[in-house]
């Protein structure tokens, strides 16, 4: 793949920890664009993942059931890499999927092939460390921001996070990663 192409995705990269010129050949050659219509689900549940995914344009969001529940785990916008990561580090099927909520383009990075770069290039490993430890402290704040917060602010921290949130997910959506219902987000949103 062209080293252009993914110019977005080596941006991100330079914010955690600048690659050398071969580290990106490297990464470019076992990466590829995906298209992804809106509302399809760029991994199913039950898939185990084998990508990490860096979204280019549109918008996608982690989701699973419970007692036949859709609820929303998190969202993902442009700049931002999506990986199942408990699938992915377990080889295990995962119990949550990756859906597109607009017309997406995403770069796909083959995991196996990416890890086996690790023992040629450490700087892609120690990139990747910081990727991942930057994901896990995100969802630490996650579940401290449902365990501290009200939903009231939540609401206006995912509004800070996030502006146009309410004009590209369904409101579905973000009552659920809310942990509230719609009725309760109205109310919510009246109160400005």
């Amino acid at each position: 793949m062209d080293k252009t192409e993914l110019a977005q995705l080596f941006q991100l990269f330079k914010k955690y920890n600048a690659l050398p010129v071969k580290a990106e050949e490297a990464i470019a050659a076992i990466s590829s664009i995906i298209t992804v219509k809106k509302n399809k689900d760029l991994q199913p549940i039950g898939h185990t993942c084998k990508t990490i995914y860096f979204i280019n344009k549109g918008i996608a969001r982690i989701y699973y059931f419970k007692d036949g529940i859709d609820i929303t785990e998190n969202f993902f916008f442009e700049n931002n890499i999506i990986a199942r990561v408990e699938s992915l580090f377990t080889g295990k099927p995962s119990r949550k999927a990756i859906q597109i909520l607009e017309d997406a383009e995403i770069v796909g990075i083959n995991a196996n092939q990416l890890f086996k770069l690790y023992d040629s290039f450490p700087e892609i490993e120690r990139l990747f460390r910081k990727i991942f430890e930057a994901a896990y402290v995100e969802t630490v704040h996650r579940i401290e921001g449902i365990q501290f917060h009200t939903a009231e602010e939540r609401y206006k921290a995912l509004l800070q996070e996030a502006p146009d949130i309410l004009k590209r997910v369904p409101l579905k959506y973000v009552a659920s990663y809310l942990g509230i219902t719609q009725v309760s987000l109205s109310r919510i949103r009246g109160l400005k």
